[in-house]
């Protein structure tokens, strides 16, 4: 049956299929509803179907006296209930697919869970602060959130210490667990707990203002820095380390993070590879930003570009190689040419660059060097050499380049999830086009999407057919899994406090929203990030 919203006096529509008038959730605001920080929100809304009629089969909106019968609609069919285990740009995507068709039968509502108070994931979490176009996605990820079959539960933790899967299957009929990887692989080498190496994924998290990163200390005094690795979260640090602090005010980096960056003394950046330039795993828009950065030099060596047969005929490698091979050439040919009029001139007192970013390639990182109190002296690499088949192999020759702050930067690895099944080499849950597999069977409402799925490969937009994939399977699913579980229990959301969990829903981040624009107004810049868990709940208005 078609109910209607009252507020005020005033009866709207409510939209046909939504949870919310008869879930328990009749208190989200409209999605243009931003409660400015402090204030009291928005008033409620309820459903006027859930409301008492004047009389069993009138048409609620009748005056007492004067109800005309109708014949009363048939029940709708039972809704499929899905529950999407993280809120990032995979989670996003998956519970769009499952409510794109409209008209479906059966009907699906989807509750977007995350253990963070706070939706996006890696887009809010992830992508450095002066990508701002790029963290624009954050609109489109907040207009599927805000559709009427769709519910955001941030705070709700699923594995050790919060809910166990097999307990999210007894509120769900399915459940798609979109995850990621949440660790950085390590370098196996010895050094690399010296006081001063640190794993990239802390760091962007520290300029991120993830909470888990909240009160990171990095060795910001260093002068010079060794970030190990050749892909975009390696430039993204890199450019982070030797960015302007005023080209940084501007964004919403958290006001720390901001500070420590204008203490910082680091003035050098080596960003190493230990393959060769046509292997490379960044992009070329984010390759050419660093040559763009005021008042920093960028270099590559012409000895190590020799080295890589691809490098040269670069006509014949793929276009994307080919971009970026012919970037660093560039830059190659540049610093050659500075160098031999630097010769000519007068020495100067003052470099022409204040700071500087040199890319190396074909070297591998053997040893991270003690200085003698337990702090990074340098990092000890052994040349490599092209072995003819794609990889390399060692020379035995070896190279130390001196830092007091390293930054390893060679991938993601995922982690098991208690209660599933987990693949430790790949890093991956196994599954078949999406659906888990237990002992090489399907295991039935259990599904999986993004880097837990396919591991830690692509960039955001691969995330889209990653989900349709899994979503289709689910859907193909849908019959037998509502036959097989039936109607079940009431909104999960009670269930899901009666097991102790404080659930952040969407006017508990709208709260969070509103207290960061506030913040910025107050340290007189935009939007700023809090960072810590204490002050992101109180923003939502929950005990931390």
């Amino acid at each position: 049956m078609r109910g209607t919203f009252r507020h005020a006096g005033t009866v709207v529509p409510c939209r046909p299929g939504s949870p919310y008038g008869t879930h328990g959730w009749a208190e989200r605001p409209p999605p243009t509803a931003h409660p400015p920080h402090g204030r009291s929100r928005a008033p409620a809304y309820t459903c006027a179907a859930a409301l008492p009629s004047p009389a069993l089969g009138c048409d609620p909106g009748t005056p007492p006296g004067r109800s005309t019968p109708v014949p009363a609609d048939p029940p709708p069919p039972s809704p499929l209930r899905v529950a999407v285990v993280g809120a990032g740009p995979s989670g996003v995507y998956a519970a769009q697919g499952l409510v794109k068709d409209e008209g479906a039968t059966p009907a699906i509502t989807v509750d977007v869970l995350d253990r963070l108070p706070c939706p996006y994931g890696l887009v809010r979490y992830g992508v450095a602060p002066d990508h701002e176009k790029i963290k624009s996605l954050q609109n489109s990820l907040r207009t599927v959130l805000e559709h009427p079959r769709i519910r955001f539960l941030g705070n709700v933790e699923v594995g050790p210490g919060g809910i166990r899967p097999d307990e999210l299957l007894g509120m769900y009929h399915a459940v798609v667990y979109c995850v990621g990887a949440a660790t950085d692989r390590r370098l196996g080498i010895p050094g690399e707990e010296l006081r001063g190496s640190y794993s990239a994924t802390d760091f962007v998290s520290w300029y991120s203002a993830h909470p888990d990163a909240a009160g990171g200390e990095f060795a910001l005094g260093a002068r010079s820095a060794v970030v190990i690795g050749v892909g975009n979260v390696a430039v993204d640090v890199a450019r982070v380390l030797v960015r302007g602090v005023e080209e940084l005010r501007h964004t919403d980096i958290p006001q720390g993070a901001l500070d420590s960056l204008e203490r910082s003394t680091v003035s050098e950046v080596s960003m190493v590879g230990r393959r060769g330039p046509s292997q490379a795993k960044f992009t070329t828009k984010e390759l050419r930003e660093l040559g763009t950065l005021p008042g920093v030099g960028v270099s590559v060596r012409t000895d190590e570009l020799a080295l890589d047969p691809g490098c040269e005929d670069p006509a014949s490698l793929p276009t994307a190689v080919r971009r970026n091979v012919t970037v660093l050439r560039d830059w190659a040919e540049s610093a050659a040419d500075g160098d031999a009029e630097s010769r000519r001139e007068e020495p100067q007192e003052e470099p022409r660059d204040a700071r500087g970013i040199q890319l190396r390639f074909f070297l591998r990182p053997s040893e991270i060097l003690d200085d003698g109190t337990g702090g990074v002296r340098a990092v000890r690499f052994e040349r490599t050499a092209p072995d003819g088949g794609g990889g390399v192999t060692g020379t035995g020759r070896y190279e130390d380049i001196e830092a007091q702050l390293v930054l390893r930067s060679v991938g993601y690895h995922g982690v098991p999830l208690a209660g599933l099944p987990f693949d430790e080499r790949s890093g991956t849950v196994p599954h078949a086009a999406g659906r888990v597999l237990r002992e090489g069977a399907p295991s039935p409402g259990e599904y999986v999407a993004g880097w837990i799925k396919r591991g830690p490969t692509g960039v955001i937009g691969t995330n889209r057919p990653c989900a349709k994939e899994t979503v289709g399977s689910l859907l193909a699913d849908a019959g037998a899994l509502l036959e097989a579980r039936g109607p079940l229990p009431d909104d999960p959301l009670e269930a899901l406090r009666a097991a102790g969990r404080v659930p952040v829903a969407w006017p508990g981040w709208l709260g969070i929203e509103s207290a960061e624009a506030e913040l910025g107004r107050s340290l007189e810049r935009g939007t700023v990030k809090i960072p810590d868990w204490e002050g992101l709940l109180s923003a939502a208005r929950l005990p931390a």
